[in-house]
């Protein structure tokens, strides 16, 4: 079975019993053109799952959109959504997804009408972000996948901003989304649950662990531990710390204690690239988040990630994606770049 981390505690966000007379819960998952599939069939497939380890339909859920009938997803996903009338059909808990929609004003009107009823509200990954960024002030913590949360904080003073899967503020909860969805609704629904079947449901659903809420997103692919060994970790690792201010190879191999030939050996063996090569990769896609996902000027994103000039980070984002900074930033909607 899954283990649970130590002193697991489900997400105590839920300002109202989820269990209903009837034992049953009702889910609204609220969508947008563009919606994040990976997170759809997270939240159905592990509601569907807990009604089968529990053995009858606790949990109810239905698609609503502000554009109800079809409504295309990522990767091809379609699905069916009823009209979000307002202020009517609320149900327990609604769930609202991330993905290419970046504005809260969709939705936000509804969640507010939730909140006063008690209700319980999840905004996740991009849905949070545009949460964060239409609420001025929020009263608690939030949070957001961590990409974004890099991005926020280049653009904005976000005090209350964390880098933890999941936080509370006032009946809405934020999350990363992505793949720690699963997580997220067996916190949600985990106090309907004995112990022993939530450790079914997330070994049904081949979790190896469960995260708490307040555990801290793996914000690079150096906390990905269990695809390098500690050395390759801790060289990642020191690369991204030192990406505004690159250091040359040699200082680099003597921070980390290894010579410049068993550096060279190690990303050879592993990524079949020199590490001077992986390096400068991983500052050019720095690069070219900031570039898409901010509004930051051209000359502070070079400065930011260590090009020095814009000449020499337009030809290295160009060379890895095809298309300079300054093509990026012409072609976009700038309506995309506001939040109601």
């Amino acid at each position: 079975m899954a283990r649970f981390e130590t002193d697991f505690q489900p997400t105590r966000a839920i300002r109202q019993p989820l269990s209903k007379g009837n034992g049953q819960v009702s889910f609204e998952i609220f969508i947008s053109a563009g919606f994040c599939a990976h997170e759809a069939t997270s939240v159905t497939h592990t509601l569907a799952i807990a009604n089968e380890v529990v053995g009858r339909e606790m949990f109810t859920w239905r698609c609503t959109s502000d554009v109800p009938g079809l409504v295309n997803g990522s990767g091809g996903y379609m699905l069916r959504a009823a009209p979000a009338i307002d202020n009517h059909g609320f149900s327990d808990v609604m769930i609202v997804l991330g993905g290419a929609c970046r504005s809260a004003k969709p939705w936000l009107g509804r969640a507010r009408q939730m909140q006063r009823k008690a209700l319980t509200i999840v905004a996740l990954s991009d849905a949070a972000t545009a949460y964060i960024q239409a609420t001025n002030a929020p009263s608690g913590k939030v949070t957001t996948h961590w990409r974004d949360a890099a991005s926020l904080r280049e653009t904005g003073y976000h005090p209350s901003l964390t880098d933890n899967l999941a936080e509370s503020s006032d009946g809405i909860i934020t999350a990363a989304g992505s793949g720690s969805t699963s997580e997220l609704l067996i916190g949600l629904i985990s106090s309907s649950f004995e112990t022993r079947q939530i450790a079914e449901l997330s070994s049904r659903l081949l979790l190896p662990s469960i995260r708490k809420s307040n555990a801290a997103q793996p914000k690079s692919i150096s906390g990905n531990n269990s695809m390098f060994n500690s050395r390759i970790a801790g060289i990642i690792e020191l690369m991204e710390e030192t990406i505004s201010e690159p250091l040359c190879m040699v200082s680099l191999t003597q921070k980390v204690g290894l010579s410049t030939r068993q550096v060279e050996r190690l990303f050879r063996d592993t990524f079949n690239q020199s590490p001077a090569r992986f390096y400068k990769q991983l500052r050019t896609r720095q690069a070219w988040a900031l570039v898409e996902e901010t509004l930051l000027p051209l000359a502070e994103i070079a400065v930011v990630t260590g090009f020095g000039s814009t000449n020499t980070m337009s030809r290295a984002v160009k060379a890895e994606f095809g298309t300079s900074p300054s093509q990026a930033r012409a072609r976009k909607d700038p309506a995309l770049m506001k939040f109601a």
